[in-house]
This record gives C-alpha cells, sequence and structure tokens, in this order.
C-alpha cells in the first residue's frame, strides 16, 4: 500500500518541533590582525617567535592571489550503517547536488564532516548553517560554530555532533538543504543546495 505523503498541517507540526531559538548571542569579534602584523609583535623573542610559527604555519610558500583565503573542499555525511560513503565534493559545479539526493535511512546516526582550508590569513568565528525545507516549509535551522584557524597547506575538519535520521512515515521523502560557510565578519565563503531523501531502506 502506498504510503501517504505528508499534509501541510502535519509539515508545520514538525517544523514547530524543531524551531529553536535563533536569536544570536551578543558577540563582539576581537580587532582582525593580520599574519604579518602578528609576526611582527615581539620579533626579538626567538622563543614567542618560534611559537607563533608553530601556530601559524611556516608562510615561505607563495599562493596564486586568486586563491581565496578560506576554501570549502568536500561535505561527508558521516555514517557505520551507510553502504557507501555519501560525500559532496564542493570544488566543482554545485548545480548537480539539487538533481542527485543523498540517501539517508530512516533512524541511523550519522554526523555532518566539513573538510575545509585556510589558505592567507586567520579566519575568526567559522559557522556552518544549514537550513531544511520539505515541500516549501523550514523544517529546522541549524548553526554550528566550527571555530577560529590559522593558514595551513593541509585541511582541516570539522565534525558536528552525532544526530539520528528522523523516523517514520511522515518523516520520509525528499528534504532540500541550504548550506552555508561564513564567519564573523559575515563573509559568506560559501553557500550550497543539496537534497536529502529519507528511506524506509537504504535503496528504494
Amino acid at each position: 500500500m502506498a504510503e501517504q505523503e505528508p499534509t501541510a498541517e502535519q509539515l508545520a507540526v514538525i517544523a514547530a518541533e524543531n524551531l529553536e531559538d535563533e536569536s544570536t548571542v551578543t558577540y563582539k569579534a576581537p580587532a582582525q590582525k593580520t599574519l604579518q602584523e602578528i609576526e611582527e609583535l615581539d620579533k626579538d623573542d626567538e622563543s614567542l617567535r618560534k611559537y607563533k610559527e608553530l601556530l601559524l604555519g611556516n608562510r615561505s610558500k607563495v599562493l596564486d592571489p586568486n586563491v581565496p583565503n578560506v576554501q570549502v573542499v568536500r561535505l561527508t555525511l558521516v555514517c557505520a550503517a551507510a553502504p557507501h560513503p555519501l560525500v559532496l565534493d564542493l570544488t566543482g559545479d554545485l548545480s548537480n547536488f539539487k538533481k542527485n539526493p543523498f540517501v539517508l535511512k530512516e533512524g541511523v546516526e550519522y554526523r555532518i564532516k566539513i573538510s575545509f582550508k585556510v589558505n592567507k590569513e586567520i579566519v575568526s568565528g567559522l559557522k556552518y548553517v544549514q537550513a531544511s525545507t520539505r515541500k516549501g516549509i523550514r523544517i529546522d535551522k541549524t548553526q554550528y560554530m566550527v571555530g577560529s584557524y590559522g593558514p595551513r597547506d593541509t585541511e582541516y575538519e570539522y565534525l558536528t555532533p552525532q544526530e539520528e535520521a528522523p523516523k517514520g512515515m511522515i518523516a520520509r521523502g525528499n528534504y532540500h538543504i541550504e548550506s552555508t560557510f561564513t564567519d564573523d565578519d559575515n563573509h559568506v565563503h560559501l553557500y550550497w543546495e543539496w537534497q536529502l531523501n529519507i528511506t524506509k531502506n537504504w535503496k528504494e
């Protein structure tokens, strides 16, 4: 017997249950300093110079001036029960993600992993914001504080807390997700849209 799609009223109830206090915490970001300014501070203190080099990395590598300071490389749904890796490559054509949804079995535990690079200057207060809608109704919006990072050659990874995929007949279906990677200065480093399909089984 075919499963009934949830009504607008049922979706509104789910959305109300997921509503969180989205009021922003009053936070004043510290004044930004370039790496060069930081390196010039106490430059005659050898032990402090070595410590800052350890924290900030070796900047002898010359970067392409067109390379952005923050590059978001990929999003991974980390799920031990998944039959294969669920990975979005964020370095290519982002429009394809709206056509090819991730399939996630209802009720499984998962985490979201964001892989990114910081290339030139320290970036403060990185945030990952994710808003989910279904049939045009916003179901959920969550903000994750990623933190502040200095430049280095290798990628950073951020893992969200573990969550459980929704389950039940009403929860099954397609979710449209808008993701934003931003910082304290409200600079959007990347915005992308993708689809998540919650199913009864891994293959439907």
